[in-house]
């Protein structure tokens, strides 16, 4: 029984410790000019692809992205570092119109982490 209380108390320290919590703020995407350039990561940004640039999260990282004001969700992968201030992710045009925030060019949303990279 100790064991299993241990093992239980283990994980949710290990989740707790790994666990990032929900990010709020705005969302823009990228201009069609940068289709084909290198992004951060050195991999060539494609417009059509679920990708997207965070100031922080590590490259690889899987993220659902919901749209505050419509609630669509997408599941993208950072590949790109932001370079917008007051900003806190730029999606693809892929992602963008997936949340429906292509005419408007910025939207409110929810990052939350689902899948850091392996290392």
């Amino acid at each position: 029984m100790n064991q299993l209380i241990f093992i239980f108390l283990f994980v949710i320290a290990f989740l707790g410790v790994y666990s990032q919590p929900p990010q709020t703020g705005t969302a823009s995407y990228y201009a069609n000019k940068f289709h084909g350039r290198k992004t951060a990561s050195g991999e060539r940004f494609h417009k059509d692809s679920l990708t997207a640039a965070h100031k922080t999260l590590a490259f690889g990282t899987i993220i659902k992205v919901t749209n505050l004001n419509t609630g669509d969700t997408i599941y993208a992968r950072v590949n790109d570092r932001i370079p917008h201030r007051g900003r806190i992710l730029d999606l693809s045009a892929a992602g963008a119109r997936k949340l429906n925030y292509l005419k408007q060019g910025t939207t409110k949303v929810r990052v939350e982490v689902v899948k850091l990279p392996a290392k």
